[in-house]
């Protein structure tokens, strides 16, 4: 037996108020679609449920004897209602984000430390693998990524800001060393390589495109570890500039590659985007970030 749940509130509201008119009145409908309502609930049980005089409608026998569990039903979808509404406000439980270490070291901790301020109840799960996590097989919730256009199944994506990696020197080099702007001046300080893998393959192009790949001193097994060699004066090391323009005691040596389309980007999958811990999460880093691009 199938009925549709807004025939069963006619029916409640007609039972309280004994007439379709009052009835129309409390449910803010007209009064057709009420008595049209009860229709169609009678037809769909098989059961006659208001007797119909001038005065207004009745309930008969069996309509009485219904009354009290059609109540119940109402109470248990408001019951329904209000735990949805509760579970929509909801903005407690773990997020997980994946980023580079670069990321999570430098320019996130005071985002996420304000983040947990404004909503202590999400607990923030923080991985700095290299390789891009699988968002659409649950590997993480949000990315954090420096990508030209990342793309997938599902994904959801945010642009932050452009975040193309150029070569860096510290301040302490510069003025010893003063600060190299071309080839040839390259050519004369130790490069840091490395960076792991993924990015050593891009950097090592790079170089070899230069004619720099001798000039390499010192290798880095990870871009936090090329961030720390730079920031000692050991040397030039390419870095994002999302980052390195924003740190005090480093200096541009090379402008980036014109048309570079390395961006950061934060990225969900469709499934989560509107889940609102996730959401909550995304909606404060987009604004953060967005507002340090701009600084």
């Amino acid at each position: 037996m199938m009925f549709d749940w807004n025939d069963l509130r006619a029916f409640l509201a007609v039972a309280e108020a004994g007439s379709t008119l009052a009835a129309a009145r409390a449910l803010r409908v007209s009064q057709t679609t009420v008595a049209r309502r009860i229709a169609a609930l009678e037809a769909a049980i098989g059961l006659t449920l208001f007797e119909k005089r001038q005065a207004g409608y009745a309930l008969t026998p069996i309509g009485q004897a219904l009354v009290e569990a059609a109540r119940e039903v109402a109470s248990a979808a408001g019951r329904f209602a209000d735990a949805a509404s509760g579970a929509a406000r909801d903005v407690s439980g773990a997020v997980r984000i994946t980023t580079l270490e670069i990321y999570a070291v430098t320019i996130l901790p005071p985002i996420l430390r304000d983040l947990h301020d404004a909503h202590p109840g999400i607990q923030i799960e923080l991985d700095m693998s290299e390789e891009p996590r699988d968002l659409a097989a649950g590997a993480a919730d949000i990315a954090l990524r420096n990508a030209a256009a990342p793309d997938g199944p599902g994904l959801v994506r945010r642009k932050v800001a452009d975040d193309p990696w150029t070569l860096y020197c510290s301040r302490a080099f510069a003025d010893a060393h003063g600060v190299p702007r071309s080839r040839d001046q390259l050519a004369q300080h130790p490069i840091v390589g490395g960076g792991g893998d993924k990015v050593w393959r891009a950097y090592r192009a790079w170089l070899q495109r230069h004619d720099l790949e001798g000039a390499v001193a010192m290798h880095q097994g990870s871009v936090i570890g090329l961030l720390a060699a730079v920031r000692s004066g050991i040397g030039l090391a390419i870095l994002p500039s999302f980052v390195a323009d924003r740190d005090p005691d480093l200096i541009r040596c090379l402008p980036p590659r014109e048309g570079d389309p390395a961006a950061m980007w934060l990225l969900t999958h469709e499934r989560l985007r509107h889940v609102p811990r996730i959401r909550t999460v995304l909606d404060f880093l987009g604004e953060r970030l967005t507002r340090l691009a701009k600084a």
